[in-house]
């Protein structure tokens, strides 16, 4: 394992991304812990620490600058209180493949205001009852929610059932936390990386809509290669804005 240093920091990849956006590439160091982010000085839109050993997200200094959260193939089991106050500006957390366990887990992230695209594709969570409409109810700014654009319907479906006591009833049955790690214990393996069925079928859905054969062909070649690239996110994310936007036209006219 390596500590994530300020020389390390100083040494790792920095550029421009395809979408001009500077971006700090820490994948694959086997880092554990977030720490000494403060060496970044806050230059960079987007960080990539996926491939590393984190547990738990948490550790940031202040970055107001900072919008994308990269964080695929780690072993993410917990998400600190208080991200707002050190990441207020974030707009996507991708955790793709982590150990993310329970629907409480996931309560941190409704204070992030500004989040409107997450990844928990290949997390234990996934598989919960109402997961899809917890997330929603939770965080209701989301646009994009595991590759798959958030509906209008799904929001209308999420405020009824947890609406009133029983739905506040239900929401505390059901968001409970995983347990807090005991010093001793053993420390979930990780699991393998490559490509899931639910990659798969989020790519497929992105085909469907895509709107021009450029991005079509794009998709297919990260259809063919089994990968969902954590900087592909925003690409992937634009195509929906529109079409939700166009939705949300048709629920205020009533059509």
């Amino acid at each position: 394992m390596v500590k994530l240093t300020a020389e390390l920091i100083e040494q790792a990849a920095q550029y421009t991304n395809a979408i001009r956006e500077r971006e700090l590439d820490l994948r694959g160091y086997k880092i554990p812990v977030i720490e000494n982010l403060g060496a970044s000085l806050d230059q960079f839109d987007t960080i990539d620490l996926s491939d590393n050993d984190i547990r738990k997200i948490d550790g940031f200094p202040l970055l107001h600058r900072l919008t994308c959260l990269l964080v695929n193939n780690n072993r993410v089991g917990r998400i600190a209180e208080g991200l707002e106050e050190c990441i207020p500006n974030l707009e996507s957390m991708i955790l793709t493949n982590n150990n993310i366990t329970e629907l409480g887990d996931l309560d941190p992230l409704s204070t992030l205001k500004n989040l409107r695209y997450l990844s928990m594709l290949r997390n234990p969570v996934t598989s919960k009852k109402h997961y899809r409409l917890y997330i929603i109810h939770k965080v209701p700014q989301l646009r994009l929610l595991d590759f798959q654009r958030v509906k209008q319907k799904e929001r209308e479906m999420a405020a009824k059932l947890f609406k009133g006591k029983k739905g506040q009833q239900l929401a505390q049955d059901i968001g409970k936390r995983s347990k807090t790690f005991v010093p001793g214990e053993k420390l979930p393996e990780k699991r393998p990386t490559g490509p899931s069925k639910e990659d798969v079928a989020a790519i497929k859905a992105a085909i469907a809509n895509a709107k021009t054969l450029e991005e079509v062909e794009r998709l297919n070649n990260m259809l063919k290669s089994g990968q969902i690239p954590g900087r592909e996110v925003r690409k992937l994310r634009e195509s929906t804005v529109e079409e939700e936007e166009e939705e949300e036209m048709e629920v205020v006219n009533g059509t």
